[in-house]
């Protein structure tokens, strides 16, 4: 009885898989007929394309492989999973544009692994939910409150750069825990006002917990069986995400117990009213994105703490990672052109002084940074801080001039994109000019999305830049920064 049963299994199994393959290779024929300018990639029944990771492979590496796909096969690709799963990847501007600015649009399968963590907060909601959501947070960045940040980039940067001091003159050294531990203090307490201290307390559960989290996102985003969230359930990973995610779930949940306690005290709850007039939220009163959620409601209703966990976690995923990476890349690649280096000193002597690194930076100040501006670009450009972001057709749809019917996965490879010799010559070598104004007008407007573009764009890219702006000051106003190795 109980080998009939597993035969029976089996062999259901067997047709579903059968007949999954099949209707994906059918689906992948009928694009590659409907998509002629599309180049295909070689794949093999039921493993897609895998065999192309090889280990044995060049360049080596999951990514290098990946974005190095295009340079094989060419620009816009139609790939296939595990199970020969159909999608596109699509880097050319025009083509892109059509993707971003479509409609009837929704996010791929890879925002569905930062859905435990951070449920449907503005990066992964949909539709009117994430609308409203939209509305109501845009006023956190207004460039008012901007500046009013800025008093904390410049405290939590100048400890970073005071850290460093243990490396003088020690050789090479990794620069990105560092800035890890300072982008983590800098965003817990803009969007919490909760100072986490992670630069004095880098072993602490919640600061290990955001790494592990993040670890775990990526680590899926590349996986063979990313399609099939059994595959995920049944791996050690699954343990270690409920972990961290007990860790940053409870960590937010008092923070947000914590500061309404502190509101209902507030001989006013009135005086939080006035804060969240016109006037002062584009005055000189500073309110975190807490505070915010805290006191505003949507169709005559409060938000519950869960709707303000869940934005407050995805500032806190996407408010320091993005800007970690920026930031390290930054001082690499500084660091490996020493003219560049020598005209970001003078351009910071000449606009803020000769005592910069000791300087109060403001928010006008850092706006005349048309050089440091300039740089950052460029290393966006070779590192953008998100290399890939998901669409997918919620209904048909028109893409190089060709109907897509609903359901089909679309990457838009902007780490390809920024790396495509066609629209940036030499696109290895580090050149900060290629973003001065006659250079920039030049290239379509969707050749260059470092913080993604349409309706849909990074609300925090105001933020992101302007705290990058401020740490870099720091660092280049208390050290030269010299080459290491290869």
């Amino acid at each position: 009885m109980m080998l009939l049963v597993l035969c029976s299994i089996f062999l259901i199994f067997l047709i579903w898989l059968v007949s999954t393959v099949v209707n994906n290779m059918l689906l992948a024929r009928e694009l590659r007929r409907r998509l002629p300018n599309f180049r295909s990639i070689p794949a093999l029944p039921v493993l897609g394309v895998i065999l192309h990771y090889r280990r044995d492979r060049t360049p080596p590496g999951i990514f290098a492989t990946f974005s190095g796909l295009h340079q094989r096969f060419g620009s816009d690709l139609i790939s296939q999973s595990f199970l020969n799963l159909p999608n596109l990847q699509v880097t050319s501007a025009s083509v892109v544009e059509q993707v971003l600015q479509a409609k009837t649009i929704r996010k791929s399968i890879i925002y569905e692994f930062m859905k435990p963590w951070l449920n449907e907060g503005l990066i992964t909601s949909l539709g009117k939910k994430w609308a409203q959501r939209r509305k109501v947070v845009t006023p956190a960045f207004h460039f008012k409150i901007l500046e009013e940040f800025l008093a904390i980039f410049n405290e939590r940067s100048e400890a970073f750069v005071i850290k460093l001091q243990n490396h003088l003159g020690k050789g090479d050294f990794d620069i990105y825990e560092y800035i890890t531990l300072c982008t983590l203090d800098i965003i817990s307490e803009s969007a919490m006002g909760v100072k986490i201290n992670a630069q004095d307390n880098p072993n602490s559960s919640y600061v290990k917990s955001v790494k592990e989290m993040s670890r775990i996102i990526f680590l899926r985003l590349f996986s063979i069986t990313r399609e099939y969230k059994i595959f995920f359930l049944t791996s050690k990973a699954a343990q270690r995400q409920k972990v961290a995610l007990s860790e940053l779930h409870g960590f937010t949940d008092s923070v947000i117990r914590e500061r309404k306690s502190q509101l209902k005290n507030d001989h006013s709850q009135k005086v939080m009213q006035e804060k969240l007039n016109e006037t002062d939220i584009y005055g000189k009163r500073k309110m975190t994105l807490l505070e915010l959620l805290l006191n505003i409601s949507i169709e005559g209703h409060s938000l519950s703490d869960a709707d303000i966990r869940e934005e407050v976690d995805t500032f806190m995923f996407a408010g320091h990672d993005t800007t970690t990476s920026c930031i390290s890349f930054c001082a690499y690649h500084i660091a490996q052109n020493s003219l560049v280096q020598d005209k970001l000193v003078s351009e910071m002597v000449q606009v803020i002084g000769k005592d910069f690194g000791n300087a109060v930076l403001k928010y006008s100040v850092l706006q005349e940074l048309k050089y440091l501006d300039m740089t950052i670009k460029e290393v966006l450009r070779i590192h953008p801080s998100v290399p890939i972001i998901g669409r997918k057709s919620a209904d048909d749809m028109v893409i190089d001039g060709a109907t897509i019917h609903a359901g089909v996965d679309i990457a838009i490879l902007i780490y390809a994109m920024h790396n495509n010799p066609e629209v940036f010559p030499n696109p290895k070598k580090f050149d900060p000019e290629r973003f001065n104004e006659e250079n920039s007008s030049k290239r379509h407007p969707y050749s260059y999305i470092p913080f993604s573009a349409g309706a849909r764009n990074c609300i925090g890219q105001k933020y992101a830049m302007l705290e990058v702006k401020a740490t870099l000051v720091k660092l280049l106003g208390s050290y030269r920064l010299l080459p290491c190795d290869p």
